[in-house]
């Protein structure tokens, strides 16, 4: 764990944060005591989407509709 004075901070707060970005927790310290820690954020969890149910629910415009209904349906929304 690497650590920074309150100057550091205050003076190269830049290379303080690509310490952080790059996944190293800085301590913080004042007159040599330490008392905080900076850490990078946990990040989210990617979505996961289940495609097969969720087209199960929502099926897609025309189907099911003759031909004659699909193709008024979308002149209707053209104009």
């Amino acid at each position: 764990m690497k650590t920074a004075t309150v100057r550091d901070l205050r003076n190269h707060f830049a290379d303080v944060a690509k310490w952080i970005e790059h996944g190293e927790p800085v301590t913080i310290t004042r007159n040599g005591t330490a008392f905080a820690t900076l850490s990078p954020a946990k990040a989210d969890k990617p979505r996961k989407v289940d495609w097969a149910a969720r087209l199960k629910r929502y099926k897609p415009v025309g189907k099911g509709m003759s031909k004659e209904a699909t193709e008024k349906l979308w002149s209707d929304l053209r104009d």
